[in-house]
Parts: structure tokens; sequence; C-alpha cells
């Protein structure tokens, strides 16, 4: 994740403490914010740019699909899907993937397979540096 600052999107507080415990560890994430909602989400967009973003779909008010279709035909940064809902083939996963959603993980399995975890924010974030080589090359 290079220089890489992370936006957290998750109404709960402990997995938003967990994930940001674990990118903590990271060398090249230099910044991380949260937010519990996706309203205050966006607000942190506005101002904090973020580079990758985790998303929780199971929200109160408005959910991590709601945002997913927002953003789809703006410039934004790769969303990773964190949720209890989005296991590996559910219908859940295959949702967030088809409403713009970079890649989708377990939340239950955040410390178990943290190295995985990680692996799939890298990878978020070199798909963001591509594309923004590709648009400056243009």
């Amino acid at each position: 994740m290079r220089n890489s600052r992370v936006l957290i999107i998750d109404d709960s507080s402990t997995i938003r403490a967990m994930v940001e415990e674990l990118l903590a560890t990271q060398a090249r994430c230099h910044e991380i914010a949260t937010a519990p909602d996706v309203p205050t989400a966006r607000a942190l967009m506005a101002s904090f740019y973020p580079t990758i973003i985790t998303l929780d779909l199971n929200m109160p008010g408005i959910d991590g699909l709601k945002l997913l279709d927002e953003l789809r035909g703006y410039p934004h940064a790769p969303i990773v899907v964190v949720s209890s809902a989005s296991t590996d083939g559910s219908e859940a996963a295959n949702e967030a993937i088809e409403h713009g959603a970079h890649a989708c993980f377990d939340k239950s399995k955040i410390i178990s397979e943290s190295k995985r975890f990680i692996r799939t924010l890298k990878k978020a974030s070199v798909v963001k540096l591509r594309a923004t080589r590709a648009l400056q090359a243009a």
C-alpha cells in the first residue's frame, strides 16, 4: 500500500478499531480515517482524499450498496467491502462487485486471516496506482 490513505467505513467501533490497528502496522499506510456512517464518510472523502476505502454493507440509514451506487460514474478510491454478509461466493459479495466494489472480505476473518486482508487492500492500492499512471500517460 504505497503511501496509502485509508478510509474505514463501518458502524461498529470494534471493527473500525481492529482494521485501524492492522493498518497501523503497515509501513506505507500513512493515514487512516474512520467513519461510523455514510454521511460522515462523504465528508471525509471530500477532505481526506482516501486512496483505499473499506466499506461495510449493513449500516443504519444509508447502506454500503447505496454508497457504491452513488459513487458509480465518479472517480474514487478502490473500495473493499468488509462485511459479514460478503463471504466468498455469497450473493452479497457478488452484488457488491456488481455495484462497483473492487473486492470483498469476510468481516469475521479480519484477524484470523489478517495477512490475506492486508494483501486484498494492497491489490486494491495497486489497481488505483495503475489507473492513475494510465491517466497521466494519456
